[in-house]
């Protein structure tokens, strides 16, 4: 069995993933106006967090989030060389470091905590985060490590926001995933943590199951979604078969949703072709911003925090439905039992990824 606990969120809602929940729970944003940032100095929306300002950004966010991390295991197998750091991110340091913006934080990650091993990273567009959590999954089942943190961060840049402008992607309010007044993303930064084990012993507090994913690229388009959300269907249909689980069994769908036109509608249609329109679903965009390679763990660590509490939170922005196929979006919070989650995410470039956690 592989497992995954001790998960740690840092965004503008707070410091770590309780924190993070009670903000959540009580279905609170950490989205706000930010004036004159955007290219020609409009005011745009972002979910930034308060007071992380100055050079090393990045770094600090990263190291921060270990820390934190180190609390919640046993800490002697951070030295280890049974255990690996894969950073999940798209730009990194890229304000501190232009043509290098991994490799000072990789040296400075591994100095702080006397690592055995230098961090990996692992950038592939919006599905950096799942994808990572699923490298490390098959690392430990594989046997080639017993121990893998994964750590998603990234944080918002000028050339991160000014790139979305030029693609005419970034709502001119809030974004409202898979709503019909949705017009395109807000940016988000944080940072995201999780220790994934063979070992259930590592874990200070009850751990859960990470039935570790699979990924398939569509080679639509280098930015936009497929429109048939085949690459999706094939990523979800693969984690499903290779944890052997059904359909029905999924209690609950994190999905991407960026509240852009075309995502949320591919998206729509995949989960349409794969029967799974009927479950609640829901986008953490509307509270995080879109948080690019860091998404996929920070949203995992709420799908955790959710499965703890036994709790559905409802899809912050959505009102009326948006889509061509029918979706079973969360309006309110509500008390539920989960045993079996589905985490997915899509990115540019036609990547498409999935894993599920599971209750022990």
């Amino acid at each position: 069995m592989i497992y995954i606990g001790a998960e740690v969120i840092i965004s503008p809602l707070g410091d770590t993933a309780e924190d993070n929940w009670e903000v959540l729970s009580e279905n609170r944003s950490g989205i706000a106006l930010a004036p004159a940032v955007g290219f020609n100095k409009e005011d745009i929306h972002l979910s930034k967090i308060t007071g992380l300002n100055g050079p090393l950004r990045f770094q600090r966010l990263v190291i921060k989030a270990l820390a934190v991390l180190k609390e919640r295991i046993d800490a002697s197998i951070l030295a280890s060389d049974r255990t690996m750091v894969l950073i999940s991110s798209t730009k990194g340091a890229l304000d501190d470091y232009l043509r290098d913006p991994f490799s000072e934080t990789c040296a400075a990650v591994m100095h702080a905590f006397n690592l055995a091993h230098l961090p990996v990273v692992i950038s592939n567009a919006c599905i950096s985060g799942v994808l990572t959590l699923n490298v490390a999954g098959n690392m430990v089942e594989a046997g080639q490590y017993d121990h893998v943190i994964v750590i998603g961060c990234d944080v918002v840049s000028d050339f991160v926001l000014y790139g979305f402008q030029s693609l005419f992607a970034v709502s001119d309010k809030p974004c409202a995933p898979f709503d019909a007044g949705r017009n395109g993303i807000t940016l988000g930064e944080g940072c995201g943590a999780a220790l994934v084990s063979g070992t259930q012993s590592v874990f200070k507090h009850k751990p859960l199951e990470l039935l570790t994913g699979t990924s398939a690229n569509d080679a639509n388009h280098i930015s936009g979604p497929s429109r048939t959300g085949e690459g999706l269907v094939r990523s979800v249909l693969k984690t499903l078969r290779y944890n052997d689980v059904l359909g029905d069994e999924i209690d609950f769908i994190s999905a991407h949703g960026t509240g852009t036109i075309f995502n949320d509608e591919m998206e729509s249609i995949a989960f349409g072709s794969l029967n799974l329109s009927h479950i609640p679903l829901n986008s953490l965009k509307g509270y995080f911003g879109h948080t690019l390679g860091a998404a996929g763990v920070i949203e995992t660590a709420v799908c955790m925090q959710m499965m703890r509490k036994s709790m559905l939170v409802r899809s912050l922005g959505y009102r009326d439905a948006g889509t061509s196929q029918p979706l079973n979006i969360i309006l309110e919070n509500e008390p539920k039992k989960l045993r079996t989650i589905l985490k997915t995410a899509s990115g540019f470039g036609g990547g498409n990824a999935s894993l599920m956690i599971r209750d022990l």
